[in-house]
């Protein structure tokens, strides 16, 4: 890691220096730093909002992005997808200096206005992305598995509404015995066939 980064995380220990404000969770010379900070921002009333930033620094930080994850209980899923955006754009203006600090005090002056956009809303589902699995920016693969499922087309809303709030990308795939699809048309045709046959 690179001396500006390192001069960086002893700043931030300082700077954070309350009860359990600051937590390095992992270090590693091939994977980087990982800590977590705790502070809150003005929300959409006037009290404030706790945030959790969790920060992955790689080794070759400040000349790249850091990872950010961001979870608060006061906060939806999407609005908390919408903070993690908002502060990874603002990151790609600092990149090559150092920028947790200034990420910090940017969401402490501007979370109520994420917060205000239309597109927000004020639902009531909490945020609960895993610090551990939202800081790794590699690929995931989730496998989902529904058994007796009985009502298809809202099984598939569903899972696709997660997706989106989400903002996950994938494939829905439906398993079972070869041209099950077909068997199954073919019976539903044969069932018609004969509920026409009764209702004549």
């Amino acid at each position: 890691m690179e001396a500006s980064a390192q001069e960086e995380l002893s700043a931030l220990a300082a700077i954070f220096c309350g009860p359990g404000e600051w937590e390095v969770l992992s270090r590693s010379e091939t994977d980087g730093t990982v800590f977590r900070i705790l502070t809150k921002a003005e929300g959409l009333t006037d009290a404030h909002t706790p945030l959790e930033l969790v920060f992955h620094l790689p080794v070759n930080y400040p000349s790249c992005l850091p990872a950010i994850s961001v979870t608060s209980e006061h906060l939806t899923r999407a609005q908390c997808a919408a903070v993690k955006e908002k502060l990874l754009e603002q990151a790609e203006n600092l990149v090559s200096e150092p920028m947790v600090h200034e990420l910090v005090l940017w969401i402490q002056q501007n979370l109520r206005h994420i917060l205000n956009q239309p597109e927000m809303g004020s639902g009531s589902g909490k945020c609960t992305f895993a610090a551990n699995t939202a800081v790794d920016d590699g690929l995931w693969m989730t496998l989902l598995h529904l058994d007796h499922m009985r009502a298809k087309t809202k099984y598939v809303k569903t899972v696709e509404k997660w997706a989106s709030d989400l903002r996950l990308t994938g494939r829905l795939m439906f398993m079972g015995v070869p041209d099950s699809s077909e068997n199954f048309q073919s019976r539903c045709g044969l069932k018609w066939k004969e509920m026409q046959r009764e209702n004549d």
